[in-house]
């Protein structure tokens, strides 16, 4: 039985459990040729696409070296009209951060740009590369301001979260544009609950 053959589409399943369980069986064998063959399905009709992506990424969020050889596979995908796909390709990008920071970076015009036009998980993942490239004292620099930029211009309802996410890389240098950002958008949020929780994280820095 091929890989492919293993897929949820494959067996005529519409729960992901076959995914996860092909995930786990990658991952215990630290298998580079199941992956790379999950890697060149990308491309294959769409239920096999969705069931690939989600494989890969369930292997990268615990394995990331085991799928960071991949990267233009994933940014190529990040232009997929396939929505799933798409938000999928940045959840593995996300996931292979660590192990290859300069590969992210560099690739930052279009993981931004995928995240201009892409839904919510895919803007969270995007959002959540910036935070990781900002921990890295090489990158930081670079990165915190198109993270601001984010925070400046993202749906209230994913701000507080974004906020809280930032705060481990929070650091002297960047505190007061943080805190002057978030402060700038308290009047955008009307629901108080997650206007508490903005605040909340301001505290932490005043």
């Amino acid at each position: 039985m091929t890989i492919i053959n293993k897929l949820a589409s494959s067996l005529d399943r519409r729960d992901q459990l076959p995914n996860q369980e092909l995930a786990s069986e990658i991952l215990a064998s630290r298998n580079k040729k199941a992956v790379r063959e999950l890697v060149e399905n990308l491309s294959n009709k769409k239920a096999i696409q969705n069931d690939c992506i989600k494989v890969l990424y369930e292997v990268g969020a615990l394995d990331p070296a085991l799928i960071a050889d991949y990267i233009p596979e994933y940014l190529a995908a990040l232009e997929s009209k396939n929505n799933r796909l798409q938000w999928g390709a940045m959840t593995a990008l996300c996931a292979v951060v660590d192990v290859k920071p300069k590969e992210i970076y560099d690739a930052l015009t279009s993981i931004l740009a995928a995240m201009d036009k892409g839904s919510v998980i895919t803007k969270d993942n995007g959002v959540q590369i910036l935070i990781k490239l900002c921990a890295i004292q090489q990158y930081s620099a670079q990165v915190f301001p198109l993270l601001i930029e984010q925070l400046l211009k993202s749906p209230t309802n994913q701000l507080p979260m974004y906020a809280e996410r930032a705060v481990p890389i929070i650091k002297d240098p960047n505190k007061v544009l943080f805190v002057k950002t978030l402060t700038s958008r308290l009047g955008d949020i009307e629901k108080d609950s997650k206007r508490a929780r903005i605040e909340k994280v301001i505290r932490k820095f005043c």
